[in-house]
């Protein structure tokens, strides 16, 4: 097996929403020879307005950030991972693409985001992620929208019930939006009424 190839940039190009995108991508990344099943259902689902301020949660190398990129073409997109190398990737295929509204993050969920507010925040949910953490992504995206705004979710089905119950506990409301064969696209939307939470400063 020739290691010099496998280290060389995977690239490839793919149709989104009928938006066409290239990107690059290393062995090691999710899903790294092509966008996977899940991140297509929910750039499918997405509603987002030209001036919207969106946030990729676990952006990977790219593709759900860059979509909303495209969608959001007068407002600003933020892509953060965890991962140094899903940045460095994500980073580079927004260049590839000349994505000039998309600003790439290293940092783990909210932490290192600028105090700001999103209409939209997505996410494709790693299925190993822990319930604990599932909290404390939802709760900290409900805080972090802007009245009205949503957050979208892609799951593996068989966090469904479990996601049900956590956005309709954290946000009082969810929506199945489309149940692909091995995936779930969900919505939860923040009440344009102040919770009493918000209203003391929390």
């Amino acid at each position: 097996m020739d290691v010099r190839k496998l280290k060389r940039d995977i690239v490839f190009r793919q149709r989104l929403r009928g938006m066409d995108f290239a990107f690059h991508s290393t062995w090691g990344l999710f899903s790294p020879r092509g966008v996977d099943e899940g991140s297509r259902l929910l750039i499918e689902q997405l509603e987002v307005g030209p001036e919207d301020i969106c946030l990729d949660l676990g952006c990977g190398y790219g593709p759900i950030g860059m979509a909303m990129g495209r969608l959001a073409n007068k407002g600003k997109v933020y892509l953060v991972d965890r991962d140094f190398v899903a940045v460095e990737y994500a980073g580079k295929n927004v260049k590839v693409n000349r994505l000039s509204n998309c600003q790439v993050r290293l940092g783990n969920g909210f932490e290192g985001l600028a105090t700001g507010k999103f209409n939209v925040v997505a996410a494709n949910l790693p299925a190993k992620v822990g319930k604990e953490l599932l909290y404390i992504l939802l709760s900290d995206a409900k805080r972090r929208l802007v009245s009205g705004g949503a957050l979208y979710l892609v799951s593996v089905s068989g966090l469904r019930a479990f996601i049900k119950r956590a956005c309709e506990e954290i946000f009082g409301n969810y929506e199945k939006l489309k149940q692909g064969r091995h995936y779930t696209v969900a919505k939860a939307v923040k009440s344009r009424r102040k919770d009493r939470h918000e209203n003391q400063g929390g």
